[in-house]
């Protein structure tokens, strides 16, 4: 139950821009139409609707909504207000696991909603945390040293998708483009399954550590003092923002800098209470990128701007400013 009233707030958007954003495309659709869909009477409008607007945008509220988990979870743990996914480099690791699914069809395997793309998505992300926070500890552990060594793991992931990009055919790349700019239009049904099916265990333990998120916030030795396992605490959020990045990543592509914004948005309106910021980072999140694609949509109709692309432009400015703001 939603008890504070500003989340009341937050889930009002995010269900106003869940009914509303479906309408928004390069073609206009009939309210009649559609709506005779819903009685079997199936039309044009009614397809386009039901089979493509409407899962892309759910699919945008709930990958934004728990990108953004990720990131609120993992500025506490590491004590860094930038750190993300995609800054720690498991966006990057997660996107070359799952391209290389992609890429090389021996890889390939599938039993219903799961498939290789995913578990090889989860791998890339664990791996690439895993070697940011050795190289970081090997260095003493500065938030500076994590980031610079996030950063590279990302653009050694992305390094490593062009270069495995120049030997797959020109055909066969045309499917991958859109996918490596990271965007929602390959959006269905089964494809917001998928997604969820990886994602929604993530998100879940997320939530479940939002208690012992707030002491930890203080320091590791406040957090021990009041009986919070640090080790615990750290190895699980980096399990869930394993799961939400690469369970995104699989589907939906590299979406970066989401969960930098939406926290520190959040954060101004509801203080530091962990236990609030979380689910309101969900909504925010997923509002962000749902509205991002939106605009995609319908600034280049009839063709789309990359909604990866869009998220770059608004948080990579955010991410300089709160680097020079940090110095």
């Amino acid at each position: 139950m939603i008890k504070n009233p500003k989340l009341w707030l937050f889930f009002g958007f995010f269900a106003f821009f869940g009914v509303i954003l479906p309408w928004i495309g390069a073609e206009q659709l009939d309210v009649g139409a559609v709506w005779g869909g819903c009685w079997g009477n199936v039309t044009p409008d009614s397809r386009i609707f039901f089979q493509m607007r409407l899962p892309r945008v759910w699919m945008g509220l709930w990958a934004g909504g728990v990108l953004a988990m990720a990131g609120a979870a993992l500025q506490v743990v590491f004590r860094n207000p930038l750190a993300e996914p995609w800054t720690l480099g498991m966006a990057g690791g997660a996107s070359l696991g799952a391209f290389a699914a992609r890429m090389c069809p021996a890889l390939w395997w599938a039993a219903g909603p799961l498939n290789t793309s995913q578990a090889l998505a989860l791998l890339g992300a664990g791996g690439a945390l895993s070697l940011v926070l050795a190289v970081a500890r090997r260095q003493g552990g500065g938030g500076q040293i994590l980031l610079l060594a996030g950063v590279t793991v990302g653009v050694i992931s992305g390094g490593a998708i062009m270069a495995a990009s120049g030997l797959v055919s020109p055909d066969k790349l045309a499917g991958f483009h859109r996918w490596l700019l990271g965007g929602l239009d390959a959006a269905d049904w089964r494809a917001l399954g998928a997604m969820m099916v990886i994602t929604a265990p993530g998100a879940g333990i997320l939530a479940a550590l939002a208690g012992e998120y707030n002491p930890l916030g203080l320091g590791e030795a406040m957090a021990a003092g009041q009986g919070v396992e640090v080790a615990r605490v750290r190895r699980w959020t980096a399990i869930g923002a394993g799961l939400a990045s690469a369970g995104v990543a699989a589907v939906a592509g590299p979406i970066g800098f989401v969960g930098l914004l939406a926290p520190h948005a959040v954060r101004r309106w509801t203080g530091p209470d962990m236990r609030l910021v979380l689910p309101a980072s969900f909504l925010a999140g997923g509002i962000l990128l749902a509205v991002c694609d939106a605009a995609g949509r319908w600034a280049a109709a009839p063709l789309e701007m990359p909604v990866g692309a869009l998220t770059a432009l608004l948080g990579g400015p955010l991410f300089l400013w709160l680097l020079a703001k940090g110095k």
